[in-house]
């Protein structure tokens, strides 16, 4: 299944610019929505999860490596989606989850979910130490996370070879922005939010050879001079992120010339996170820098988030909303941990609207789900017309709805994730047509 990444890796290198979109995340309706945009559209689609959404234990979805992977090609198998274009990739796996712990604890967890991603078919790793654990100065070298990314590369090499599963294509890094946004507390409401451009440095040539220099060296000291060639994205920033209320967007006329590092290795390209929400002409930009994978998470399911808001909004101008608000407003503050570090207590346009989209967290949650059943149950039951649509959808959406199947409340959640979807397709098609 990894033909197409390594086609798209060749053409890159040649100079082509040419991406594919890398979505990481792991609720249904965003996995649906995504599978259905890729099919469609006879696209790769590279899905990720997140170390702290599935792992060992279960993480805040409460699913393990391989039962995620046997429901997302289950789901392909329903939507008439083909297998073959679908790659499974694990998004930050090192010891994150447990650096509260000590090293040695904290990365005996890691070998361990590590290992239950390779056994589940999982076929680009992106090994990610760059984070310390409890008792370890910040920040950490080069040479530490290379021999931390390089210890768990040796737990994937014996998972493969004992499950008999194809070796996965790993991705490294040490200038790894964190996950889900920039981890800053929520700008006053009514703040400027017209940020400069250049708040965001890029990483340097010399630091990214550094990178490289340092995992080749702990590669080759654990025995792994051979896997190097499977080394095949470095992340490194472009100069992009997200706040909690504003978009860091990238300087379209800049060149951090990286492109010429991933040059230096055979079969390397560059990978970009936190690409949400950046200007359509952003992606076919880092592209030309190089960047093969483009990461995206928080933008598709605060597309989600906002068709659901919308259409609790639709149903109160004729008296008949669920609340979902507040029904997630009450969720938030009894159980705080997803958003605390984040954003201000009292910051509840933050909470609910913020680009980092911490209500992600919330969905799977009882109260959530079942005011998202019955919101949804209601909207099928009640007459919403177009005009009254009008006013809390964009006309895009609706226009993008109408080519969808499905009860209205799927084309219209599907057409929204759709939406934040297309920029990363850059063959131009999609984009020609919405400006046409």
């Amino acid at each position: 299944m990894l033909d197409r990444l390594h086609a798209m890796i060749a053409k890159s290198r040649k100079g082509e610019p040419c991406a594919l979109v890398s979505v990481c995340s792991a609720h249904p309706d965003v996995l649906r929505a995504s599978l259905n945009w890729a099919e469609r559209g006879d696209r790769p689609l590279i899905i990720e999860t997140t170390s702290n959404q599935v792992n060992q234990e279960g993480g805040y979805t409460g699913t393990t490596p391989a039962q995620f992977a046997t429901e997302i090609t289950e789901l392909a198998d329903r939507l008439g989606v083909a297998r073959e274009r679908l790659i499974l990739g694990g998004d930050h796996l090192g010891p994150q989850v447990w650096r509260g712990e000590g090293a040695a604890q904290a990365m005996e967890k890691a070998r361990v979910l590590v290992r239950a991603y390779v056994a589940a078919g999982y076929e680009k790793i992106h090994l990610d130490c760059s984070q310390g654990c409890a008792g370890d100065g910040e920040p950490l070298s080069d040479a530490l996370i290379a021999e931390r990314s390089a210890e768990l590369a040796v737990a994937c090499e014996q998972a493969s070879d004992e499950a008999g599963t194809p070796p996965p294509v790993y991705i490294i890094g040490t200038e790894v922005p964190v996950p889900g946004g920039a981890t800053v507390q929520s700008e006053p409401a009514g703040s400027n939010t017209d940020q400069p451009e250049d708040t965001i440095t890029a990483t340097t040539p010399a630091a990214a050879h550094l990178t490289l220099q340092a995992h080749q060296e702990a590669f080759e000291a654990v025995g792994l001079s051979g896997v190097l060639a499977r080394i095949v994205g470095l992340v490194v920033q472009p100069g992009v992120e997200f706040a909690p209320l504003h978009v860091h967007h990238l300087p379209m006329d800049r060149d951090p010339g990286l492109r010429s590092v991933a040059q230096s290795w055979s079969s390397l390209v560059l990978e970009a996170h936190s690409t949400d929400y950046q200007h359509p002409a952003a992606f076919h930009r880092l592209a030309e820098l190089g960047f093969g994978f483009q990461k995206v998470g928080p933008a598709l399911t605060f597309a989600m988030r906002q068709a659901l808001y919308a259409l609790d909004t639709a149903l109160g101008f004729i008296g008949r909303e669920i609340g979902l608000f507040a029904t997630m407003e009450n969720l938030m503050l009894a159980h705080p941990g997803y958003w605390q570090g984040h954003y201000a207590v009292e910051d509840r346009l933050a909470r609910h609207f913020g680009l980092s989209d911490r209500v992600r967290y919330y969905w799977a949650q009882e109260p959530a789900q079942r005011a998202v059943h019955a919101l949804r149950d209601r909207v099928q039951s009640t007459p919403l017309p177009e005009p009254l649509l009008l006013q809390v959808f964009d006309e895009r959406v609706l226009e993008r709805a109408e080519q969808l199947s499905g009860g209205l409340d799927q084309r219209l959640i599907d057409a929204s994730i759709e939406l934040a979807l297309d920029p990363y397709d850059l063959s131009g098609a999609v984009q020609g047509r919405i400006a046409g």
